[in-house]
């Protein structure tokens, strides 16, 4: 009850406490279901029953915004009635939620199936990517995944190419596939088609990402400097890079 008392304060009437703001400050720096899983995280590892519900009801409060009946569910049962009549399961709600899932999908579906017939590759590509982003968005990963990677048969363009592999490492990164990660920079980065800075140092990074994933630290040191350098040739921040840069070598020659 005293932690009830706690954390409603937090979010009620009275000032929010200073973790309460960092974490709010925390979780603002993500998005999607990125924001949520780091939010599940904190209150798994926080340790401290306030902060723990905090990071509950904020996770609760988002999935049911995005329709997100799998984070709901969890965030429900972690915060196991704890934060009083507002954040208990409401199954019902998450049924109804389920059941316009599920009409949505079989609409993508059956207009698949019409495009398939009609032989149209660009809209049969865009209609698998329909489904992989309602897969994804319902943390169905290995499904979305799998949509995501039939759209290949249907390429027009590299950048067909380069937001295929962007999405499979998303989905990838998600489900710690670091080798997988790898493949699909290296597929993208092979593009004939020059990439955009974006996209190069989205690569860089989340290959550096995959390194570290595998313990090849001097490896994902130097994808992090490359990173840093196209970042720095592309922005007016060279009060930044210098800094930056230092610790980035430290880690590669230690």
């Amino acid at each position: 009850a005293e932690a009830v008392v706690v954390t409603n304060g937090l979010a009620g009437g009275g000032e929010a406490s200073a973790e309460q703001r960092s974490l709010e400050a925390y979780a603002a720096l993500y998005s999607g279901r990125t924001r949520l899983a780091r939010l599940v995280f904190i209150a798994q590892r926080c340790g401290v029953e306030a902060i723990e519900l905090a990071a509950l009801r904020m996770a609760y409060d988002e999935a049911k915004a995005r329709e997100d009946t799998a984070f709901y569910r969890e965030a429900a049962l972690r915060i196991n009635g704890r934060l009083g009549p507002t954040h208990l399961l409401d199954q019902d709600w998450v049924d109804s939620v389920n059941h316009r899932a599920e009409q949505r999908k079989e609409n993508l579906e059956t207009e698949l199936e019409v495009y398939k017939t009609c032989l149209h590759g660009e809209s049969i590509r865009i209609c698998y990517n329909d489904l992989g982003d309602f897969y994804y968005s319902h943390g169905r990963l290995t499904e979305a995944f799998k949509s995501y990677i039939k759209t290949e048969e249907y390429f027009s363009a590299s950048e067909h190419v380069v937001q295929m592999c962007m999405k499979a490492i998303l989905i990838s990164v998600e489900l710690g596939h670091n080798v997988r990660v790898l493949n699909f920079v290296s597929k993208a980065q092979g593009c004939q088609d020059p990439l955009s800075p974006i996209a190069i140092a989205k690569l860089q990074a989340v290959a550096g990402l995959a390194r570290l994933g595998r313990k090849e630290y001097k490896l994902a040191a130097q994808e992090v400097c490359f990173t840093l350098f196209t970042d720095y040739c592309n922005h007016d921040h060279p009060s930044l890079f210098p800094f930056e840069f230092f610790c980035v070598c430290i880690l590669i020659f230690c």
